[in-house]
């Protein structure tokens, strides 16, 4: 500790601010052990301001910071008033801000200040440790000054108060009395301007004109250039002269806008003057219209596509039974043949037994809970926030059962909140039996397309097309289920087949429905969320990234007792006044007949050896 000038409370525990939030205990553990800036009263926009550094220590009571100060003139001004009492206080900014109600639980602390006065009051400097030559360690008195939770990312700017990082520092002889232009010279120029306007105000409350005050300066000893307009350039007067400048500035193919331009003119021309006349932020913006919302009501949702979704829940044959039992009778074996009868008297043989396969589904609950703050429901007036909610929210539980049933949730196994396969059983992991796993090579395809020719080039995209059309047809000789089953994959496999040409540079298939005839599917559906998917086998440990697949979903049971439909919970929580809203349902999935799908697959696990399962 002996390293650091000295050390303090950055914000104590349960204590009430004035802003009447209050922090609760470990709301800022995470920013225990860190290294945060030391800044004069929050000045971001100043590397003068920036006075040292402090190490934080969360604590049972609240956040301890001990503070180093640089050595700069700024870093050694603040050290010496620190000792001396003139600053008593520290104030921490943190963001990044959760919390329930006005108990602020978690945020994150960006930097600690020393201010003048705080909001938090058990936060203060409790020692000081002043280093000197053949002195040892002092301790001081703590000074019981307040602190302030600073709660914005963008934290305002306090006016009026000193700028430790300004270069316009009193003489080292401050004890000698100074004149009054001294006293003058040594303000800012927002005090300047203050000032002037106080003494303006004083005038024309007693009836003294701005000629008379200028008559008069010299008999009351006055210097002239104090009031003396000339000297003093007013920045909230713009000329004519100025408003053509700006004007033609505009025109100018790289500024843009006028706003632009008059930031552009005002830094030329006024320096200074743009941090406090007419050509500050607030001010520029009073000229401009407010920004005007183009879509009223609820905001417009960015999701990934959602067609193809609508279209396989339609699809999906709905059974009224939460658990899905399947049995099948396996008469493919050679010997399962009828009999000639030779001879009187000779016994007739049985037939071989018939194989019989079944399996059994369980259900499982899913579920997307979510809550919303009754403050947000009653302030939030242009559109039904609730209504929203409860949209999106099904939104989001249909992609989940959808993804669930073609190629699984995509956790890992143990995770807690993993849909298991044993439940809701994705086609694409399902026992060979029930899906066919076809894989494609597209190297296979290209040598095989050449022949002997090997002087031939064709596209990238004609070679694949052809890959995947073959595979399909070719495993469709193994394929048992309904009817004639989809084909569902991602955009861009759609998009390549679709741009396939031959040697001349036509195009192959000119639309969907004729690369649909070709694959030999009822219709083609993309899904974005296929891009990338890859699984690992049981056996082999080969990693295969999946293309596509071929199903008719009228062949996969979704069963759902009565109660176990989707069903919409609402509560209120008086305790945190929050509206907690709960979308579930209670169901199993699976294939209900046997090779009733085809999966597409590239071998991946040269270029992927060891990846992880990596299914969504």
């Amino acid at each position: 500790m002996g390293s650091y000038d000295f050390g303090g409370w950055a914000t104590r525990n349960d204590l009430k601010c004035s802003d009447g939030r209050t922090i609760r205990r470990d709301a800022f553990k995470d920013n225990d052990g860190c290294k945060v800036p030391l800044v004069w009263n929050h000045e971001h926009n100043d590397p003068n301001a920036v006075l040292g550094h402090a190490m934080l220590e969360n604590r049972d009571d609240g956040v301890y910071a001990y503070g180093k100060f640089n050595d700069t003139e700024q870093g050694q001004h603040a050290k010496k008033l620190l000792q001396n009492g003139d600053i008593r206080s520290l104030s921490i900014w943190a963001n990044q801000l959760k919390q329930i109600g006005s108990d602020v639980m978690h945020g994150n602390i960006r930097e600690l200040s020393l201010v003048l006065s705080g909001a938090n009051p058990g936060a203060y400097v409790d020692f000081v440790m002043a280093h000197s030559k053949g002195e040892e360690d002092t301790m001081y008195a703590s000074y019981d000054e307040n602190i302030m939770l600073y709660h914005s990312d963008e934290p305002k700017e306090k006016k009026g108060e000193p700028d430790m990082g300004d270069d316009n520092k009193a003489p080292e002889n401050s004890g000698s009395k100074k004149t009054i232009q001294e006293v003058i010279d040594s303000m800012t120029e927002e005090q300047q301007e203050v000032m002037y306007a106080m003494v303006g105000q004083a005038l024309e409350e007693n009836g003294v004109s701005d000629d008379d005050s200028n008559d008069d300066e010299e008999e009351d000893g006055m210097k002239h250039n104090v009031f003396d307009k000339e000297e003093i350039k007013q920045p909230n007067d713009i000329s004519h002269s100025d408003e053509e400048a700006i004007i033609s500035l505009a025109k100018q193919s790289g500024v843009g806008s006028l706003k632009t331009a008059m930031e552009i003119y005002a830094e030329e021309n006024f320096g200074d003057t743009l941090a406090h006349g007419v050509f500050t932020d607030a001010d520029t913006e009073k000229l401009f219209p407010e920004y005007e919302l183009l879509k009223k009501g609820e905001p417009e949702t960015l999701e990934r596509d959602q067609s193809w979704i609508a279209a396989a829940i339609s699809k999906i044959h709905k059974s009224p039974y939460s658990r899905i039992r399947t049995r099948q009778a396996d008469a493919r074996i050679a010997e399962l043949k009828a009999k000639g009868y030779q001879k009187k008297g000779n016994y007739k043989q049985n037939m071989e037994d018939i194989k019989m396969i079944g399996r059994t589904t369980d259900p499982q609950t899913i579920y997307i809970k979510d809550d919303m703050h009754r403050d947000d429901i009653i302030d939030i007036t242009d559109f039904d926030v609730v209504a929203y909610q409860w949209n999106l929210m099904r939104h989001i539980l249909n992609e989940t059962l959808a993804m669930a049933a073609l190629v699984g949730d995509g956790r890992e196994e143990g995770d807690p909140d993993k849909i298991h396969e044993d439940h809701i059983r994705s086609i694409w992991h399902d026992d060979e039996l029930y899906c066919i796993h076809q894989d494609v090579d597209f190297e296979a395809a290209k040598t095989k397309l050449q022949g002997t020719n090997t002087g031939a080039n064709f596209s990238e995209n004609y070679i694949k097309a052809e890959a995947m059309i073959e595979a399909a047809l070719y495993s469709r000789e193994k394929f048992k289920g309904s009817g004639t089953p989809d084909l569902y994959c991602t955009p861009h496999l759609l998009n390549v087949m679709l741009l396939a040409r031959d040697l001349n540079g036509r195009r192959i298939y000119d639309s969907k429905s004729d690369l649909a005839a070709a694959l030999n599917v009822t219709a083609i559906h993309t899904a974005e969320q296929f891009e990338g998917l890859t699984r690992t086998t049981k056996t082999g440990n080969k990693t295969k990234k999946l293309l596509g697949l071929f199903v008719n979903l009228d062949d996969y049971h979704v069963g759902s007792t009565k109660g176990g439909e989707i069903t919409r919970f609402n509560q209120f929580d008086i305790d945190f006044n929050q509206e907690k809203s709960l979308l579930e349902t209670r169901c199993s999935g699976a294939l209900t007949r046997v090779y009733s799908a085809i999966a597409i697959e590239e071998d991946v696990t040269t270029a992927s050896s060891g990846s992880e399962d990596h299914t969504a």
